[in-house]
């Protein structure tokens, strides 16, 4: 029997054009776009499909944009009668997770990732952090480089994204990223190569953000998962609200370990793994865990229609 995971992409997945070809050919998918910039009071939608991508990439911009596209999807999947087994996401991309496990309801949700967006930018405003990928380094030897250059400069860079055999990305200032990146080739990295992220997330340079989110998900409505979803800070399954949103609170200055996510739910028994939203970032992360995985990334009516259509030799359970 195929074991499905809802995998959701994070930022720096977001391009403009988001979704387009899905919303033109879905009456509902649309209403939801639309639902998000009354949510939000500005034309989210706008910047999802016209851009400009400097504005899209904006923090507070980008995440509700990648739930919105990402939730969109996974609604797609589950009306044609495709239900995960368990779901993850990638930093942003786990709240995306905790919608299609019926933790939050969107409405809730999008409203919530653009306060942690406007949260993230204040407590380090765009320009001021940044990350890069780090390839072809182990974690020992790169957090030997990055507890170095903190120590020597006096400024945050740390480990923030463990997400396949051999690529790391780091976070902080930017410049002790930019220094971090030179000591790691000299160490051994094969390429350091800097993200579209207007932020250092998963650093400790999050904690005043922490505090802001913590007040906020206080008040948000959440149930128990109806799918159990795999929690960036643990990597391991999580069901309980309450403890989702203390997790949630950990995530913005703790390490994505996407690397043993995905370990997990391949324990779990997962053999297909459904990317939702723009990019494929997530599938190429989860074959080089393990090639032998089966992987689709939605984003677009043909690679929809290309899922609907291999599910009909699946065997999967409900929502």
């Amino acid at each position: 029997m195929t074991k499905i995971a809802f995998i959701f992409p994070g930022q720096g997945s977001q391009t403009v054009g988001m979704g387009a070809e899905l919303i033109a050919a879905h009456d509902v998918s649309k209403q939801m776009y639309n639902k998000a910039d009354d949510l939000l009071g500005f034309e989210l939608s706008k910047l999802m499909l016209e851009g400009p991508k400097e504005e899209l990439t904006l923090t507070y911009h980008a995440q509700p944009a990648l739930l919105t596209t990402g939730v969109m999807v996974a609604e797609r999947l589950m009306e044609n009668g495709i239900s995960p087994d368990f779901t993850a996401g990638h930093s942003l991309g786990e709240y995306s997770a905790l919608v299609a496990s019926r933790v939050m309801s969107f409405e809730n949700a999008v409203v919530a990732v653009h306060k942690r967006g406007v949260f993230m930018n204040e407590a380090v405003p765009a320009g001021q952090g940044t990350m890069a990928a780090v390839l072809g380094l182990d974690a020992e030897a790169l957090k030997a480089v990055t507890d170095s250059v903190t120590s020597e400069l006096g400024e945050v860079v740390q480990l923030a994204n463990l997400n396949c055999p051999g690529q790391i990305v780091i976070s902080g200032t930017v410049k002790a990223v930019e220094a971090a990146g030179v000591k790691a080739k000299e160490a051994g990295a094969r390429r350091v190569l800097p993200l579209v992220v207007s932020g250092p997330f998963h650093s400790e340079l999050m904690r005043p953000a922490a505090a802001e989110l913590k007040g906020m998900l206080d008040t948000v409505e959440m149930t128990d998962a109806k799918v159990p979803v795999i929690a960036n800070v643990t990597a391991a399954p999580v069901t309980k609200a309450s403890e989702v949103r203390q997790l949630l609170v950990e995530q913005l200055y703790s390490p994505v370990r996407w690397e043993e996510t995905v370990r997990q739910l391949i324990a779990n028994g997962v053999d297909t793994f459904i990317e939702c939203g723009p990019g494929k970032v997530l599938s190429g992360l989860v074959k080089k865990v393990d090639r032998q995985l089966t992987t689709y990334c939605v984003y677009d009516e043909e690679t929809l229609q290309t899922v609907i259509e291999a599910s009909k030799e699946w065997n999967t359970s409900e929502v």
